[in-house]
């Protein structure tokens, strides 16, 4: 069985990984989200998902922005919105790669996100009937999420 992370690095010992796999969230909130995860402090990144599921902050959507109104508060980017299903489900993520981090006996101030990434699940199938014996496709995406936190170097 092989490895089913899209990130691979050698530097095991300072790493620690969690998965989440078929999420009922939008894979496009969840591409925008991760965008803006990359690279973070991990305690960082929890408080800035807290305060977007409180609506204190928005998420900036830099490719899935058509028809998506102004937020204030974004720095250098207009147009944002609070996908808060999506941050809360991102937050479980976090929070258990923190725990795998600590289990692996990192130390959990010092961690970043190394590597976050979102892909398309399957496609949950459905339909509403409609009059006339007719019916119409009520389909739900799911979500594959992916993250691998890394302990900072303190030299």
């Amino acid at each position: 069985m092989g490895n089913k992370y899209a990130y691979n690095r050698d530097d095991k010992p300072k790493t620690a990984r969690a998965m989440a796999k078929t999420l009922k969230i939008s894979p496009k909130h969840s591409v925008e989200i991760c965008r803006e995860m990359r690279g973070m402090k991990l305690s960082k990144a929890k408080n800035y998902l807290v305060d977007v599921i409180e609506m204190k902050r928005a998420i900036p959507f830099k490719r899935h922005n058509k028809k998506v109104g102004h937020r204030k508060g974004l720095k250098g980017w207009a147009t944002g919105r609070y996908p808060v299903k999506a941050c809360k489900a991102i937050l479980k993520v976090l929070e258990n790669a923190e725990a795998n981090a600590e289990f692996e006996g990192l130390n959990t101030e010092d961690l970043f996100i190394e590597h976050i990434s979102s892909h398309r699940g399957i496609i949950i199938r459905g339909f509403t009937p409609r009059a006339f014996g007719r019916s119409t496709p009520n389909n739900t995406p799911t979500t594959h999420i992916q993250v691998v936190v890394m302990e900072e170097h303190n030299d």
